[in-house]
């Protein structure tokens, strides 16, 4: 039976991979990255569940069983697939095997470009290891020194994201200022690494300088750009403050996203105006936008402070339905605020409606979650499971 399972789990797990690949090998552009600190429940990209998982459990060869013979498929001759294995392996914490990668590539029959180079520098920005995180500058001298490899525009703004990760604003405006030397054509993505980093750093007088020179230079702000200040405002502001630049957004042809208004909504709440919270909350798909995982982490965490447990059972069964569950510790909060008020029927039906919609996943720290109502949710669930 165990093998059976065994089995089973590795050709998933092979078919999630692929399917990634496939993707990303259509485009040309850098694979896309997931956030740092994305919760148990959240839709991810497909290799994420299938390299991660195994890495998790330090099952390094099987990782290696799953990409190498990729190495002989047909496409293995577009440099595109062959980045995705590179950032699969640099992703896993196998640089050596992702660096190995890198130098195979023009014996598989591809070309070798700064697309191979991007998609290995940013996984490891990406890692949630400092130790990995830190490799980028390094690494990023020794690969343009040593291989035909020209750094683009892309390339360079890993760089400077490696070392405003690292705190170290001076040395990314140092990137900065090489490129304008090279000619090289700053972006608006590297311009809005550098913004968030000073915003972080307490030091906005200094992003509204960039973000003038922005301006000036002809580098027109996206929204993303516009969301950096708009978070700015929402923790350093008033909620009319936030309103405004919402305006100004608009003024310039843009449409707020729901992360965008995700600030909003923190910003009324931590100005204690939840009824406002919940308004901008409800009208999100009015405006064209759903809510992702932060909305209903933040969210669910601010009522469930002020105890407004009712609110926060809604919006949690929202998040169970669109499949985004908030974290542990969100979680946490209502399920323990639903017993103290007595409501141990609501308590119960959250603890059991995940471990049915999400048995893979009710485990560890998150099966403690029984224990916090009192009874250990039996496997074939509950009236409240099918509520939830």
């Amino acid at each position: 039976m165990a093998l059976v399972a065994s089995s089973r789990s590795h050709r998933s797990l092979l078919l999630l991979l692929r399917h990634h690949l496939r993707l990303l090998s259509s485009s040309p552009s850098p694979p896309p990255t997931a956030p740092s600190a994305a919760p148990l429940f959240s839709g991810r990209h497909a290799f994420d569940p299938a390299i991660r998982r195994l890495a998790r459990a330090r099952r390094f060869s099987d990782i290696e069983a799953l990409l190498e013979p990729l190495k002989k498929d047909p496409r293995a001759s577009d440099e595109p697939f062959l980045a995705a294995v590179i950032t699969s392996y640099a992703a896993a914490g196998m640089l050596d095997r992702a660096l190995r990668t890198l130098d195979e590539i023009p014996s598989l029959g591809a070309p070798r470009t700064a697309l191979s180079l991007n998609a290995l520098l940013s996984a490891l920005n990406h890692s949630p290891l400092v130790a990995s995180r830190s490799r980028v500058p390094d690494l990023f001298a020794d690969l343009t020194r040593r291989l035909p490899i020209a750094p683009n525009k892309v390339s360079y703004g890993i760089l400077v994201k490696s070392y405003c990760l690292a705190g170290d604003t001076k040395k990314a405006l140092a990137v900065l200022k090489e490129m304008q030397e090279k000619k090289i054509e700053v972006t608006t993505v590297t311009y809005t690494t550098l913004l968030d980093s000073f915003y972080k750093e307490g030091r906005p007088e200094e992003a509204e300088g960039l973000w003038k020179e922005m301006q000036k230079k002809g580098c027109k702000p996206d929204l993303p750009a516009y969301n950096v200040r708009v978070m700015h405002r929402a923790l350093d502001g008033k909620p009319q403050d936030v309103l405004d630049l919402i305006k100004e957004i608009e003024a310039a042809g843009l449409k707020p996203d729901t992360i965008t208004y995700n600030y909003l909504m923190s910003c009324y709440c931590s100005h204690g105006r939840f009824e406002e919270a919940k308004n901008v909350y409800k009208g999100l798909e009015e405006k064209g936008c759903a809510p992702n995982t932060a909305t209903f982490k933040n969210f669910l965490a601010s009522l469930c402070k002020i105890e407004d447990f009712d609110g926060g059972l809604e919006v949690f069964m929202d998040s169970v339905k669109l499949h985004k569950v908030p974290d542990l510790w969100s979680v946490k909060l209502l399920v323990e605020g639903l017993m103290k008020k007595s409501k141990v029927r609501a308590a119960k039906r959250v603890v059991s409606g995940l471990k049915k919609k999400f048995p893979e996943d009710f485990t560890g720290d998150w099966k403690k979650l029984e224990k916090v109502v009192g009874v250990a949710v039996d496997g074939e669930g509950s009236e409240q499971a099918e509520a939830a």
